[in-house]
């Protein structure tokens, strides 16, 4: 762990104002290896204030630890500060053959790309960016439902840490308030000889803590935390891929269904250029939507998206 890492988590974890001398004394290094350090974590978008009398105290955000994580998860942790995309990162990760589960992580994305290979905005400060590789080596029909695995966890580690209850706009948005907070993309590749699916990657993108969004995006977006945020980015991940890989598939799926922000609701969708209208009658175990349309007749949509009528 760097210098300044270790300065950081001393802060984080004083809470209050912790002198220079302090901060030597504790990590056994120089005063201006203090000072330098300081300046590195505000470099990085920390801020922190600084009283001749009382020394240091961070006052708002955090940085990415991927050897904390690390321990805390039981799998490699690959931190990338110059990030085009996650995903990317994951799959020059699988092509070079790196172990895996293999988590990938990224302050910002300068070529983020989300479903339908859709470009959305990731802040400098603020967001959390990841991707999960791993090989389940299971057929198709087999495959769990990653996506709304994954859904669940985001939803019930937020609700576990903050309080804060968010809901799932299906198939792979997590929405506060009726704005989006969060977004998944998963992506298989699947081997013609032997049938498996031998590689997933999981792509999550958080607002943790966003300032500002673009003018187009402000009614449609929102951040976990407008304030000074109750925890840490860390603590965040660590939570949602702790409950991804402990907690059984069958719950997950139990939560993804009462978290639901369009079960009984109105839904509109495109299905070979025709916008159909129905109300969201059910969520399979596999995650399809059961959608119950106005001539009486249900549609089990396997993928796609479905728009809130009354939004």
């Amino acid at each position: 762990m760097t210098t300044y890492e270790k300065i950081y988590l001393l802060l984080q974890e004083n809470g209050d104002f912790m002198s220079g001398e302090a901060i030597a004394k504790r990590l056994e290094i120089s005063r201006t290896a203090v000072w330098k350090g300081i300046k590195t974590l505000e470099s990085k978008g920390l801020t922190i204030q600084s009283v001749k009398t009382r020394g240091y105290k961070l006052l708002k955000g955090d940085l990415l630890l991927p050897e904390f994580l690390s321990q805390e998860l039981g799998i490699t942790v690959t931190f990338n500060p110059d990030s085009q995309s996650t995903q990317t990162d994951a799959k020059n990760g699988m092509e070079k053959g790196l172990e895996s589960p293999h988590l990938y992580l990224a302050n910002q994305q300068t070529a983020a790309k989300g479903r339908f290979n859709r470009n959305f905005f990731t802040s400098p400060q603020g967001g959390i960016y990841m991707s999960l590789h791993f090989k389940p080596q299971v057929t198709v029909t087999e495959l769990p439902p990653y996506t709304v695995m994954v859904a669940s966890s985001i939803v019930k580690a937020i609700s576990r840490l903050t309080g804060i209850e968010t809901e799932i706009k299906w198939v792979n948005d997590i929405y506060l308030d009726n704005r989006k907070v969060a977004g998944i993309l998963t992506e298989a590749v699947a081997s013609v000889e032997s049938g498996l699916v031998t590689d997933v990657i999981i792509g999550v993108g958080i607002n943790f803590q966003i300032e500002q969004f673009p003018e187009t995006l402000q009614s449609k977006a929102t951040s976990l935390f407008s304030e000074k945020a109750s925890i840490t980015r860390n603590q965040l991940i660590a939570e949602i891929w702790k409950l991804f890989l402990t907690i059984p598939e069958k719950d997950l799926v139990k939560v993804y269904k009462e978290k639901s922000l369009v079960l009984d609701k109105q839904v509109t969708f495109v299905e070979n250029g025709i916008e159909m209208t129905g109300t969201a009658t059910d969520i399979t175990d596999q995650g399809h939507l059961i959608v119950r349309l106005e001539n009486g007749r249900e549609k089990i949509l396997r993928s796609g998206e479905v728009s809130l009528s009354s939004w």
